[in-house]
């Protein structure tokens, strides 16, 4: 599927690739640009060149389909568009046309590290581009502030019993911690404050031109950073309540994202941790767009799910033997053929 892709949109820049290099030059003079200005400046040029697409080629066909993807589940069947990131069976992934040795050459860093922060890699998936040192501080100060979950959500945690799986746990958070967001209420939920943002919005008239400009990029954007910001909160309060770590130590305002993640699990101290959490969440934050969970969440979110509800529905499909909970079951197969065999077993032991 990635190869047509790439074939199809080689000669078509897309304008999030187009205005990197003035963007990037723009945000070295004066107060750095954040994210979401950034965005209400690409998305119009991304709904026309859409539209363009649309106008040139809606008509043609993309390639054939056949009996057995049918019953495969879509399986090899190319049928949605997703620029965030490319597998290739032989080089690997590239996100936005990057290599992950690119990514960690290119990406931003905290002082003294040695790995980029997911941040950076946030940045770049969601605009084309390559953000500064200065942006991607300010993008951890501002998931910081909105770290904080509301202390139903943590009692509904700790009441949990660590018999439940985590990532059960996961979802029923995610799904409740939409409540900090004020979604409680009739008249400031998800669906109204689209209505609210453009009065002319109506969902039985479909997704007119402008409606996601008009309409949603508010609502879904402050969602979505309030979501991002919330998950080490969430992760780290389930990893100590199933392992009896002890309590929660606060978000550090002035780290960054993977760092106060490492501290929540209780490895802030370990310095050798802190960058390989940032490399992992970093070069696992995107892994295409057809997988069960990618797709999951953006069905959910097609119905005007929150990103609340939409990430809870991914998660939940993420939990699956054949999706992320394949890497649990390799672990703990590793980890039973380590107890037997030894730390430094040879190949034939292995064997």
């Amino acid at each position: 599927m990635a190869a047509p892709l790439r074939t199809a949109f080689k000669k078509s820049a897309s304008p999030f690739a187009r205005s990197a290099v003035q963007a990037r030059f723009a945000s070295t003079a004066a107060k750095p640009q954040t994210l979401k200005e950034r965005l209400t400046e690409l998305i119009p040029q991304t709904t026309e060149f859409v539209k363009k697409v649309r106008a040139e080629h809606g008509k043609k066909a993309f390639g054939p389909v056949v009996v057995d993807q049918l019953y495969g589940g879509m399986r090899g069947l190319p049928a949605l568009i997703w620029e965030g990131s490319v597998l290739d069976p032989e080089e690997g992934i590239r996100f936005r046309g990057k290599t992950i040795h690119e990514i960690q050459a290119q990406l931003p860093k905290a002082p003294g590290g040695s790995e980029p922060l997911p941040e950076g890699l946030f940045w770049l998936l969601v605009t084309g581009e390559v953000p500064t040192a200065e942006q991607v501080a300010e993008l951890s100060k501002e998931w910081a502030a909105r770290a904080a979950i509301p202390e139903f959500v943590e009692e509904l945690l700790d009441r949990c019993p660590p018999t439940l799986h985590p990532m059960s746990q996961f979802s029923l958070a995610v799904t409740a911690v939409r409540v900090a967001t004020g979604q409680t209420r009739v008249d400031t939920n998800f669906t109204t404050r689209l209505y609210i943002a453009q009065p002319r919005l109506r969902v039985r008239e479909g997704l007119r031109p402008g409606y996601f400009q008009e309409g949603l990029l508010g609502p879904t954007f402050e969602d979505s950073m309030d979501l991002i910001a919330k998950l080490p909160n969430i992760a780290g309060r389930i990893y100590r309540n199933v392992y009896g770590k002890g309590k929660l130590p606060a978000i550090d305002l002035q780290k960054d994202y993977a760092h106060n993640l490492a501290n929540l699990l209780g490895f802030g101290e370990n310095g050798a941790f802190v960058e390989l959490m940032r490399l992992y969440i970093t070069i696992h934050s995107d892994h295409e767009g057809g997988n069960v969970s990618a797709h999951a969440g953006k069905l959910v979110g097609s119905a005007l799910s929150d990103p609340f509800l939409s990430y809870a529905a991914a998660l939940n499909g993420l939990a699956g033997p054949l999706h992320g909970l394949a890497n649990q079951e390799v672990l703990v197969w590793l980890t039973k053929m380590q107890s037997k065999i030894g730390v430094d077993a040879s190949d034939d032991a292995v064997k």
